[in-house]
């Protein structure tokens, strides 16, 4: 047993408690990568978009994992928006407008947007008119989108941000090395609090981004039925 832990015998159970809640993070960043790259081929496969698959490197940091799901949702929201602007540019103000129309039967939006997929593709997919209308005029993927990336962009600010993913790696250890019991003791009381206080606002975000993509996932796949 270290000494840090005859000095404190509440530090082997903050140990185990900080692992637990690493993992928790990790599930849930694996839920985000899993889910952004199913956006991704959505958007690939029907609106002609280019966004590479993304993959979480167990050699990297949790900062440098979040960085990568940012850049990947960052190129997402930029795709989105020239969409949005490839719509603008080659309807009539009134179509467009149509387009964002709360009180607008749905099945118009995808006609209207289906029509522009035509010209701007050469040749649309029958389902690229619901999936722009879906992500786009909801505006729901955008902003659990929104959400997210300031909850990773605080996260790997934190104290988390240098931990390794690797749950038996250097990282934990970076945290849990006994220098003086009391140093290590603050530094494990810090990182638990730190997990504790963005884990449950980032469970419950990535939850909802997952949901909100399967359900556009959900309407392809019928579609293509």
């Amino acid at each position: 047993m270290a000494l840090s832990d005859l000095l404190y015998p509440d530090n082997p159970k903050r140990r185990q408690e900080l692992i637990h809640l690493h993992q928790e993070l990790l599930n849930c960043m694996s839920i985000n990568f899993c889910a952004t790259n199913e956006l991704a081929a959505v958007l690939n496969t029907h609106l002609g978009c280019t966004i590479t698959r993304i993959q979480m490197r167990e050699s990297s940091t949790v900062k440098e994992n979040c960085d990568i799901i940012i850049r990947a949702m960052s190129e997402i929201q930029q795709q989105l928006q020239k969409i949005d602007s490839d719509m603008k540019e080659k309807l009539e103000p009134v179509l467009y407008q149509r387009l964002y129309d709360i009180k607008e039967p749905e099945l118009e939006k995808i006609a209207i947007a289906h029509k522009v997929f035509s010209i701007v593709l050469g040749e649309a997919t029958s389902t690229a008119g619901m999936v722009a209308v879906k992500l786009l005029s909801s505006n729901f993927i955008t902003l659990a989108v929104s959400k997210l990336v300031s909850l990773l962009a605080q996260i790997g600010a934190s104290v988390l941000g240098g931990i390794s993913i690797t749950i038996l790696g250097l990282g934990i250890e970076m945290i849990l090395h006994a220098i003086l019991g009391a140093v290590e003791r603050n530094q494990l009381l810090e990182a638990v609090r730190s997990y504790e206080k963005h884990l449950a606002e980032f469970k419950a975000a990535s939850e909802k981004y997952q949901r909100d993509i399967q359900e556009v996932v959900s309407l392809v796949r019928q579609q293509v039925q």
